[in-house]
């Protein structure tokens, strides 16, 4: 199964005054294509700055990170912002929708950013909101849409593009558990259904055993990568 994600010794500290803090110590992982992996660690762990390198929002110190075949480190900034935009989809606990935005000009975005037609763009946006369940409330602003749907509207965002793979960071974590469920339920049928790739950063074990394989990170290093012990039905 071909490899979309390699992570191999990845090292990342952050300056607070005089203090040199680890985030991250020593991370190696692999993703196949397909998969549905979530990385699993408490508060502090280095969960969220790991998903920032391997999403090429930041670069590590030390280490090598491929995304489907491309060296993140060897490219230049506007290379690694195309990478971003064309190979990478993104999901945030806070959603980060426009709010001045419909939810199908939301999605519609990073295909007007990557230089697609209007027509073609406004299709595409039709038809992900439609595979997410959202036909009858695409033309609300987030303002006027649940934080679950607003979610919804963040995922299709985040597959508009056809990306390689989808990161997803706490998805869940500003959702009632119910409608949290929903979100990873949702993602699960995306993976099963579609064979779209997710990475999903969690705190919660119950999430995390939904996945095919869970990363356990603790203070900065890798605790173990185990199969998770059943697909959970949510």
């Amino acid at each position: 199964m071909t490899i979309i994600l390699g992570a191999k010794d990845i090292k990342k500290s952050y300056r607070m005054g005089k203090v040199l803090v680890p985030a991250l110590r020593g991370v190696s992982f692999e993703v196949r294509e397909g998969e549905l992996v979530t990385i699993f660690g408490p508060s502090g762990s280095g969960k969220s700055t790991l998903l920032h390198l391997i999403g090429c929002l930041d670069r590590p110190d030390e280490g090598e990170i491929l995304i489907d075949g491309f060296n993140v480190l060897r490219v230049s900034d506007d290379e690694l912002a195309e990478l971003r935009l064309k190979k990478i989809g993104f999901v945030f606990q806070f959603f980060n929708l426009l709010p001045r935005l419909t939810a199908l000009k939301n999605v519609q975005l990073p295909l007007t950013i990557a230089g697609t037609s209007e027509e073609e763009a406004l299709k595409r946006a039709e038809e992900t909101l439609k595979l997410v369940g959202l036909e009858a409330r695409m033309h609300h602003k987030p303002s006027e849409l649940s934080g679950g749907e607003q979610q919804r509207v963040a995922i299709a965002r985040a597959l508009i593009n056809n990306p390689k793979i989808v990161l997803a960071d706490e998805p869940t974590g500003n959702l009632d558990t119910k409608t949290g469920w929903e979100i990873v339920q949702l993602m699960k049928e995306l993976n099963e259904k579609k064979g779209q790739t997710f990475v999903v950063v969690t705190h919660d074990p119950h999430i995390a055993e939904t996945a095919h394989r869970i990363i356990h990170l603790k203070d900065g290093l890798i605790e173990g990568i185990k199969e998770a012990p059943k697909r959970n039905k949510l």
